[in-house]
C-alpha cells in the first residue's frame, strides 16, 4: 500500500538525498522543470532522465536516457510519465535498487506500486514532492547550497 501518512512521507523526504526525475523537461513552462528546480533548492541532487533530450543539461545536471545509465545510488525515482508508462519506470527503479518510487499527481498504477512494494521500495502515488515539502514542514537539507 502506498505511503499516505504525513509522518511516512515526511520521513521519506527527510531521508532522501538523490532523486532521479523521469520525464524531466528542459522547458520552463512544464511542471517537471519547476519541480526539479524546487527539489534542488531544497538541497536534493536531482538527476534528470528523458530519452528525448539525453546529453543536454537541465538546471546544471546532465540528462540521462534511462535509469540504467545512472551510476549513483538513487533514493527516490520521481515519475513524471503517464500512468500507463509508470509501470515500466517502476520496473527500472526496482532493477537499479532505488529505495522509493514517487508517482506524480495524476500518476496512478496500483499494479506497479504493488511490484515496487514487493521488491522492498517505498511508494508514494498521486502526490507531488514540491507540494509535500512545504506542507509537511520538511527543512532544506543541511549543508546544501540554497
Amino acid at each position: 500500500m502506498p505511503l499516505t501518512s504525513d509522518e511516512d512521507i515526511r520521513t521519506l523526504l527527510q531521508d532522501a538525498r538523490c532523486i532521479a526525475l523521469v520525464g524531466a523537461s528542459d522547458r520552463p513552462d512544464r511542471p517537471s522543470w519547476r519541480v526539479m528546480r524546487t527539489l534542488q533548492q531544497h538541497g536534493y541532487r536531482v538527476i534528470p532522465v528523458n530519452p528525448q533530450i539525453t546529453g543536454e543539461h537541465i538546471h546544471g545536471e546532465f540528462v540521462f536516457r534511462d535509469l540504467a545509465q545512472l551510476g549513483d545510488p538513487i533514493d527516490i525515482v520521481d515519475i513524471f510519465r503517464a500512468s500507463d508508462k509508470a509501470g515500466e519506470v517502476v520496473d527500472q527503479a526496482i532493477a537499479i535498487g532505488a529505495k522509493a518510487v514517487w508517482m506524480q499527481l495524476g500518476v496512478i498504477d496500483e499494479a506497479a506500486a504493488a511490484r515496487a512494494e514487493a521488491a522492498g521500495l517505498r511508494v508514494v502515488m498521486d502526490r507531488c514532492p514540491a507540494i509535500e515539502l512545504p506542507r509537511l514542514g520538511v527543512a532544506p537539507i543541511a549543508g546544501s547550497a540554497q
